[in-house]
């Protein structure tokens, strides 16, 4: 069979397809767009954040004008005397409106915080849950380290445009607006040698941008290149693998260097529009000694200006100049975001290869059990044009409650044809009837429901074993559980563990043996009660005794199903009601163990060298 697994490296096909999305990513205004519907389902907390965004900013441009009456006024009247219940009410009322505006700002932030972390925990699990409806296909050709890089790094790198992307564009906008305004009314003059120099800004910011968005693409790769060599050699079989050979020094420097990289981009990133921002806070700074020496300019030419007019207007202009600065960090932000967002969404728009049909329907209880291929073909997605189908022209029917086996060499197609029958893969010719209907018309929850899967590679989950059992049917009972393990022939065994079925059983079973994993694994086969099961090679992988106690659970949990061996050691299915040989995609021969060894063909030849081999 052709597909994933085994301990590959971060491939240039990786990197390929990575480029590739991001010549695709979306403009600023499309991104702007989708992430605006991210936040549709809060539109109550976000119109509640608007208020208050709105108010606050309004609220924040006051103080600076109190401030000018509190110089032409209390302090300095033209009176000359300081009119103090007048100056101790301007003062106080600074004081109220920056307790309210800080009250209002922290409930603000726990409302901006609070929806976009909902919206990046959404976000995350229906990236996960669109995952989960992709064909297995997908799996084999993409690294697992990768995929979990999506979920992880690339959503959790925009977590901070998600949180503040709209307080901080709608609350700096309102600021900005309001103190252009107030600005304005102290002085048109003034206020246009404050804003004369913006233009320039905003042209340095977009350059800063581009640049810093080339530098986050660069480093989301580095960082699911890190991910995948996590993912590879720090599982158990990974970890075996470097002891085995001796490579652990390797792996270190491997990762070493992938860290190193990754160090670079990470400094890069962060030093990166440093220069813009330097510049930024100087222009900031001297701004209000332009200011004084323009006032000047406009006193000696007889333009009246206040000390309070000139005191609130530089006062404003850094409240206009912070906000503006904030917008633009924000523009930074999305064009830095731009990739990250790019590769989230560039797997949100997946479709899947594998779906209903707009008339599927469940599987016909009446027919279950009975399997028939009509002229299959089938080549796997990523083969090349020059490589033959996997399965070419195969045809058979096997009638409900028979035993079927499928023999042959290595990489003649057995483990493909297990994979057509619950539609893991599509056919590219002929079709496969299940209960008497095409596969591609029955419901798959309804087509799986009724199949029930042992592999080779059993696969348990870092947990109890009861929890890896009830993973087929979470409502089962203690009783039903221990009914499936007596009938897998592994109850007595769980009996005689200090926890029982409270028995952690290690990351993919690793606390167990090969021939406890699979009858745990047969035991929640036998719990989703299938009318159909597939064996792949269950036992290939066993020592001699293990094979027999395993190959007795088998032999009771094929008793009234349909069942679908795909044997390796032919002593396994000799008594099967039929076997078909496997040879280059098609099937050679057919019949019983007695009929296939009196014709003297393939199945004979490959049983003639297993019994020779023992």
């Amino acid at each position: 069979m052709r597909g994933g697994g085994g301990h590959g490296r971060v491939s240039s096909g990786d990197a390929d397809a990575q480029r590739a999305a991001n010549a695709n990513a979306p403009k600023i205004p499309d991104l702007l767009k989708r992430i605006g519907n991210l936040f549709a389902p809060h539109r109550t907390p976000l119109i509640v954040t608007a208020v208050l965004v709105v108010v606050s900013a309004g609220l924040s441009v006051l103080p600076p004008l109190l401030t000018k009456e509190a110089f032409d006024v209390g302090l300095f009247p033209k009176a000359g005397t300081p009119n103090l219940p007048v100056l101790i009410w301007l003062v106080s009322l600074m004081i109220l409106i920056y307790i309210v505006s800080a009250a209002l700002g922290v409930w603000q932030t726990w409302l901006t915080a609070t929806v976009g972390n909902r919206v990046m925990g959404a976000l995350r699990v229906r990236l996960f849950g669109h995952l989960q409806k992709m064909e297995l296909a997908f799996f084999t050709r993409t690294k697992t380290g990768i995929i979990q890089s999506r979920l992880q790094n690339d959503v959790g790198g925009v977590a901070g445009v998600l949180t503040n992307t709209i307080s901080s564009v709608l609350g700096n906008t309102v600021t900005v607006a309001a103190a252009f305004v107030s600005m304005l009314v102290l002085s048109w003059q003034l206020t246009i040698v404050a804003v004369i120099l913006m233009p320039i800004l905003v042209i340095a910011q977009r350059r800063v941008g581009r640049v810093r968005a080339k530098i986050a693409t660069k480093t989301q790769e580095s960082l699911s290149d890190m991910t995948a060599i996590t993912q590879e050699t720090l599982s158990v079989s990974g970890i075996l693998l470097a002891k085995s050979f001796n490579q652990q020094d390797t792996e270190i420097g491997r990762y070493a260097a992938e860290n190193d990289n990754q160090i670079g981009l990470q400094v890069r990133q962060q030093m990166s529009g440093q220069w813009f921002f330097a510049v930024v806070q100087i222009f900031l700074a001297i701004i209000p000694a332009v200011i004084y020496i323009c006032a000047a300019w406009l006193l000696f030419h007889n333009v009246p200006v206040t000390a309070g007019t000139i005191v609130a207007f530089t006062t404003v202009q850094a409240r206009l100049m912070f906000p503006l600065l904030g917008l633009m960090r924000v523009a930074l932000d999305l064009q830095t975001s731009q990739a990250l967002f790019a590769r989230i969404f560039e797997y949100l728009d997946l479709k899947p290869a594998i779906v209903d049909a707009p008339n599927a329907h469940p599987v016909h209880a009446s027919r279950l059990g009975k399997v028939q291929f009509e002229d299959v073909v089938f080549s796997y997605p990523d083969a090349g044009r020059d490589t033959p189908p996997t399965l070419r022209g195969v045809s058979f029917s096997i009638e409900p409650g028979q035993f079927a086996a499928f023999v042959g060499p290595s990489g003649a197609g057995k483990t493909t044809v297990s994979y057509l029958i619950p539609r893991f893969h599509e056919v590219s010719g002929g079709r496969i009837l299940f209960a008497g209907d095409d596969v591609r018309q029955i419901e798959q929850e309804s087509l799986v429901a009724n199949i029930g899967i042992v592999s080779q590679e059993t696969y348990l989950f870092h947990a109890t074993i009861a929890e890896n059992l009830r993973y087929a049917r979470p409502d089962a009972t203690d009783d039903e559980l221990e009914e499936a393990a007596r009938a897998a022939n592994i109850h007595d065994t769980i009996d005689s563990f200090p926890d029982r079925y409270d028995t952690v059983v290690g990351e993919r079973g690793y606390r167990l043996s090969g021939g406890e994993k699979q009858r745990i694994a047969i035991a929640r086969v036998l719990l989703k009660d299938p009318r159909v099961l597939i064996l792949d090679e269950a036992t290939s992988a066993l020592d001699s005794i293990s094979e027999r106690v395993v190959q007795q659970a088998l032999d009771a949990a094929s008793r009234g199903r349909t069942t679908i061996a795909i044997a390796h050691r032919l002593s396994t299915i000799v008594s099967a009601d039929v076997i078909f040989v496997v040879d280059a995609g098609r099937i050679v021969e057919r019949g019983t163990h007695d009929e296939l060894t009196a014709v003297g063909g393939v199945y004979a030849r490959l049983y003639a060298e297993q019994v020779t081999q023992h």
